[in-house]
């Protein structure tokens, strides 16, 4: 029973979803003594933003498969590490950002309102009502510096405080932001315009210290800042001098470079509002997120495409056309392997039929995934399978054809070998049940299952053969499940294709194959998982 190692909180729901097929294990994530020994025999581990899954993590947990964070941000995982071991690595993209726009709408509120401040001061017996006057967000520009998927959020929150407007966002199309009644600009001018300014990036080298005290010059006097996405994006030391300068007149902090935060130049200062990272913190994100990451770690562990994969080069969810077909690319690219002999210099991926009005992307990575299974001695995943070709100098590429005049679908695997042999395989999925078949080698038609143990012989055709090959193989104990022989012209090259119960050892095989002289015989086990 695979082992799926909880190092922090997760909830019920997602515990229950896992529960019965997996052996479920607790450990504190963030006692780095407890956390290594228990992960030497893991499976998948679950974490939040306390565990650090880091290179050292990943080596001492030799079988795993997946991390899995219970949230967006993957700051505690290195994901190149974790992509070099062919570990998968999946969050919850979608849980929290709900909670997170409206913790950001909550911030911003209590700083124009001075919410905390008036409230500490009227638990202290003091009834002042002018010194906590605050100012109306209606009519004025709010600045959004991100506009993803919570900057989007927090944009439609702040439109209906009749709020213009204004981001900054480079990767986002102007049209995209007119269909949401913003207006695109560049970061200087959001600076300039904002009478509130909103946070919303991931954390990268080139976002880092973004808002700096260069950038907070150039702002309205009075600007409200709120930053509920990442640590440092904003300096905080410039942000602290900002508002003691007046330039800046207030900020709402959920985040901090150094978490947990218990000091920062922004403490105890007036008008700002501080919390301890609560932009997730909420009943119902915390539901959606171990749910999420459940049900990836559930797949993962099923040998299934992981639509919240972050590390592997498919992305988005597999359309329920496309799922059947990726056992059927990975036993192709495995049958190809063991017919090339060996890894070829190219390979290209070729889909045709009514498939292709999917995103086929994720065939090409199965059909990776299936070369490289027998040729390197570490797990070949979705994740690493791209990068094991590159390290292998195997240029890929994918086709995809509306027209296949023979199937209503069909993959096929096309390579050339270092000396110049090109090698070919097609498969299809037949009838309502999707039975795989393999359709074609090497332009020889075929109708073959891809069983675990397949055999493969080219030679002259001329009577005799078929009896010969069964002869050698039942002296071996070998029995025939079924066998095929497939020629182009009656006398010519002809390929014979076995299914077994066994597979046949490398000397049975070079026995049959001198007898039989055939030039080219290979023997094939089929797995996938």
């Amino acid at each position: 029973m695979p082992v799926v190692l909880v190092a922090e909180e997760l909830s019920p729901a997602g515990l229950a979803v896992l529960s019965g097929d997996f052996e479920l294990r607790h450990v504190n994530g963030a006692d780095r003594a407890a956390l290594l020994p228990a992960l030497a025999d893991v499976d998948a581990v679950i974490v939040r933003s306390a565990t650090k899954i880091d290179a050292d993590a990943l080596a001492a947990a030799p079988r795993l498969k997946v991390v899995a964070r219970a949230g967006i941000g993957l700051d505690n995982v290195d994901i190149p590490a974790a992509t070099t071991r062919g570990v998968m690595v999946v969050n919850a993209p979608q849980s929290n950002i709900v909670s997170a726009a409206e913790h950001a709408i909550a911030l911003l509120l209590a700083v124009a309102r001075r919410v905390p401040a008036a409230d500490q001061s009227l638990q202290n017996g003091e009834w002042n009502r002018a010194k906590y006057t605050g100012v109306e967000l209606t009519e004025k520009v709010a600045g959004v510096v991100g506009l993803g998927r919570i900057g989007q959020l927090v944009a439609a929150r702040l439109a209906a405080f009749g709020m213009t407007i204004v981001a900054y966002d480079p990767y986002l199309a102007p049209a995209r932001a007119a269909q949401m009644g913003v207006r695109l600009v560049d970061l200087d001018e959001l600076l300039r315009v904002s009478d509130a300014i909103t946070i919303h990036l991931p954390k990268t080298k080139e976002t880092l210290g973004l808002i700096g005290a260069d950038e907070l010059a150039k702002t309205r006097k009075g600007v409200i800042i709120v930053n509920a996405a990442r640590g440092g994006l904003v300096v905080e030391d410039a942000l602290a001098d900002a508002i003691r300068s007046g330039q800046v007149g207030g900020a709402g902090i959920d985040v901090f470079v150094k978490e947990p935060a218990t000091a920062s130049p922004l403490f105890g200062l007036e008008n700002v509002v501080v919390t301890p990272h609560l932009g997730a913190s909420t009943h119902e994100a915390q539901e959606k997120a171990g749910l999420a990451v459940a049900r990836s770690v559930r797949l993962a562990l099923q040998g299934e495409f992981v639509p919240d994969a972050v590390n592997v080069q498919a992305g988005g969810v597999v359309a329920e056309d496309v799922r059947p077909g990726l056992p059927l690319a990975e036993k192709l690219g495995q049958v190809f392997t063991g017919i090339a002999g060996g890894l070829p210099e190219n390979l290209t991926v070729e889909v045709r039929g009514e498939i292709t009005e999917f995103d086929v992307s994720v065939l090409q990575l199965a059909a990776l995934k299936g070369v490289f299974h027998d040729v390197v001695e570490e797990q070949v995943t979705y994740v690493n399978a791209p990068l094991l070709a590159k390290e292998r100098h195997v240029e890929v590429a994918l086709e995809t054809h509306r027209e296949s005049p023979d199937y209503r679908n069909l993959v096929t695997l096309r390579g050339a070998l270092a000396d110049g042999t090109v090698v070919s395989i097609a498969g299809t999925l037949v009838g309502t049940r999707q039975v795989e078949k393999i359709t074609a080698i090497d332009g020889f038609e075929v109708d073959l299952k891809p069983e675990a143990h397949l055999a493969f012989f080219r030679y002259e055709d001329r009577p005799g053969i078929v009896g010969a090959v069964g002869e050698l193989l039942g002296d071996a104990n070998i029995n025939i499940a079924s066998a095929q022989v497939s020629r182009l012209a009656v006398g010519g090259p002809a390929l014979m294709s076995l299914s077994l119960d066994d597979a046949v050892p490398a000397d049975i095989l070079q026995e049959i194959a001198k007898i039989i002289g055939a030039p080219y015989a290979r023997a094939v086990s089929v797995s996938v998982g």
